[in-house]
């Protein structure tokens, strides 16, 4: 039996196998409070127990610039909406961590100006991308950066006190607030936010030196909930991709090796945001997985096949404690892991519908496996 079916403890849960369901926006909220179809949808998927699901990009505070129709995490009507789902997903026999968002400098200006904020970010860089026409931000000063890690640490809270997650994943990926900060072509500071490696690196590690804090056991009385974090070395998604990330990313890593996190997310080379990537073949995350050192496991995610998926188990990483995620595939395929193991065909997945606001359509109509 392929590694990827055994057991594997993360932070202080057991799960049945590594196989993750990889964090999906799906514009299935409204107005930041998720809609009672996103509790069927994940329930769908929690057809076999153990398994671990990584919710969509979750906005930590007004202030993240969030789109209309994805979830926050920020207030009790939307902390009660998802506390809904994870009791249906803990009922099935899985688990759930909440992944928080700051979307920074991509921010959706419409959605700040409902609730009287800026487009803000480390520097008053726009972003030139095709994805969409972005703004100029504003650059943040010393106090609006140490509100933010704030609202982090109070989203993390809210998360596992009040909506029954049993985790967080801080977004650091993908060319969100924590990436900008990290990489020299959105951070252009001179301060001590920016100018050097170690100053780029000290968003991340001051997030989630607070989030450490805000869900540890002296504030929820029980087991601590240790946070993970996800990273995109390589990914050119909204005007991101240093010309020489290993050492930048190098260096935060061995920073952020030393909090106990219950696992490091990496994004592959692969993929770039929503999108399959070829700009930089043959980059790697093997250096990162060597610093980590199986501190606790690591996840990957980035185009995976099923065959893929086990030879990096089985052989690339046979000596780490490596998890594979899941995106596309656990979208139409309600019962993936199941058909993974038995090595069944997979449905095919209808792209147009993955962004379909407040639709069920390519949502809740795909599937399961009818066969013998």
């Amino acid at each position: 039996m392929s590694k990827l079916f055994q057991p594997i403890r993360v932070g202080e849960t057991e799960l049945g196998h590594r196989v993750v369901m990889a964090p999906l926006s799906r514009m299935r909220a409204n107005y930041h409070v998720t809609l009672p179809m996103v509790k069927e949808y994940y329930v769908q998927r929690c057809s076999t127990p153990g398994t671990l699901i990584i919710s969509e990009a979750t906005a930590i505070s007004p202030g993240a610039g969030a789109y209309r129709y994805s979830p926050g995490i920020w207030s009790p009507e939307q902390t009660s909406a998802c506390k809904e789902i994870t009791d249906a997903v803990h009922a099935n026999g899985c688990k759930m961590y909440c992944q928080l968002w700051h979307l920074g400098r991509s921010g959706q200006s419409d959605t700040l100006a409902m609730f009287g904020r800026k487009l803000k970010a480390p520097s008053a860089i726009r972003i030139e991308s095709d994805f969409g026409e972005f703004q100029v931000p504003e650059e943040l000063n010393e106090q609006e950066i140490w509100e933010t890690i704030a609202e982090y640490a109070r989203a993390a809270r809210n998360a596992v006190e009040n909506a029954g997650f049993d985790g967080v994943e801080i977004h650091g990926a993908n060319g969100y607030l924590p990436d900008q900060f990290l990489q020299d072509v959105s951070n252009k500071r001179s301060d001590s936010w920016g100018g050097s490696v170690e100053n780029r690196s000290r968003l991340h590690i001051e997030v989630t030196k607070a989030v450490v804090e805000a869900i540890g056991p002296q504030r929820t009385g029980r087991v601590p909930n240790k946070p993970s974090i996800r990273l995109s070395p390589h990914s050119e998604f909204l005007s991101m991709g240093m010309k020489n990330p290993m050492p930048q990313f190098s260096h935060v890593v061995s920073e952020l090796k030393q909090m106990g996190l219950s696992y490091l997310h990496l994004v592959e080379w692969r993929i770039s945001g929503h999108s399959d990537t070829d700009v930089r073949p043959g980059n790697t995350n093997d250096p990162l997985i060597e610093i980590w050192n199986n501190t606790s496991p690591v996840i990957l995610a980035g185009s995976f096949t099923p065959a893929s998926a086990r030879e990096a188990v089985d052989k690339m990483y046979k000596d780490s404690d490596v998890m594979i995620a899941f995106g596309r595939h656990f979208i139409a395929n309600p019962d993936f892991v199941y058909r993974l193991e038995a090595e069944l065909p997979l449905n095919k997945y209808d792209r147009p519908t993955f962004y379909l606001p407040l639709s069920e359509k390519g949502y809740l109509d795909y599937p399961v496996w009818q066969g013998t």
